[in-house]
């Protein structure tokens, strides 16, 4: 485990500042028309989970909404061939809690189980509501939560894409059940800087809520493999700048690796999330790109860096409809 560990509220392994983003594992239907790697195939898969647990990043974050469930049923899988990693596996998952889902205690634990079927667990470390959709109060959804934890199927719970307002009412309907909110799952990074600017980081702070980053690469804006010259897919809409804006962002970020022993530009992407007090779950489709984002780990940036970053990072913009549905 990396100097820098910590401790999601609730869960009792540490973790290092870094976690691993399974969204793009199975989901073809939402990374499809031109978005799906069509060579991720299982194997890679596997070398890319082996490659992330020996880096020390341990806290896996999926979702029973990514492709229907098969990425959690791949990380059951996974575990069952290794069942000695379980030990050592920060496991995270969601419930989409739509607004259909009255009887949300009763959905929600069935949707618990369901994922802790496909995962091959007994519980897991980590449940989250998957966005701030839900028609129930923020007071039935704690209590549906904190059920669960009294039951011992999660150790800890949590939500995603809550606004620092959504995120005090159901910290504070969840202390009453004395249960603590472990974590806020939010789209952070350079390309998307208005969590901070915002105040919600702050929030985070203050309430001993831990931010999780979700798209910290800005689906691989951020790593210099796409251009201006030569953009991303067409379907990666998300943090859409003009990407004459983003090589502008790219182009500090590979000087600054320069002067860390050239960490390459996703590093120092990463990097700063990490300074900010929050932690990057970006994906890894193979070995080299788990290695890769490892390699934020283990160094810090000056001050002067993280302020330079911060007077080139891009606010970033998204719909009503991006915030509900389109998230990991």
């Amino acid at each position: 485990m990396t100097a820098d560990a910590l401790v999601l509220p609730g869960c009792a392994t540490p973790i290092a500042p870094l976690g691993l983003g399974t969204w793009a594992w199975g989901d073809k239907a939402t990374w499809g028309m031109g978005g799906y790697d069509t060579e991720l195939t299982e194997e890679r898969i596997a070398e890319a989970w082996a490659a992330t647990l020996d880096a020390g990043v341990t806290l896996v974050d999926t979702a029973e909404v990514y492709g229907g469930g098969e990425s959690e049923r791949i990380i059951g899988r996974l575990l069952a061939r290794d069942p000695g990693r379980r030990a050592s596996v920060v496991l995270a998952t969601k419930f989409m809690p739509l607004p259909q889902k009255l009887a949300v205690k009763g959905a929600l634990r069935s949707a618990l189980l369901a994922s802790i079927e496909r995962l091959g667990v007994e519980r897991v470390d980590l449940y989250q509501l998957h966005g701030p959709i839900s028609l129930r109060s923020k007071g039935a959804l704690a209590e549906a939560l904190a059920a669960v934890v009294d039951e011992g199927l999660t150790q800890a719970v949590g939500v995603s894409n809550y606004s620092a307002p959504e995120m005090e009412r159901i910290h504070t309907a969840l202390a009453g059940q004395g249960v603590p909110l472990a974590s806020n799952q939010i789209e952070l990074s350079l390309l998307r800087r208005r969590p901070e600017t915002g105040g919600l980081l702050a929030a985070c702070r203050r309430l001993g809520v831990v931010p999780l980053a979700y798209s910290p690469i800005g689906q691989g804006r951020l790593t210099g493999k796409y251009s201006a010259a030569h953009p991303p897919p067409a379907s990666r809409t998300f943090s859409a700048h003009p990407m004459e804006e983003v090589d502008r962002v790219v182009d500090v970020l590979r000087r600054i690796g320069v002067a860390h022993d050239d960490r390459t530009p996703s590093q120092v992407a990463l990097r700063w999330i990490i300074e900010k007090d929050a932690v990057p779950i970006p994906g890894a489709k193979s070995a080299e790109q788990a290695e890769q984002n490892a390699g934020a780990l283990g160094w810090s940036l000056t001050a002067a860096e993280v302020s330079e970053l911060d007077a080139v990072a891009l606010e970033g913009t998204r719909t009503l409809q991006q915030r509900i549905w389109q998230h990991g």
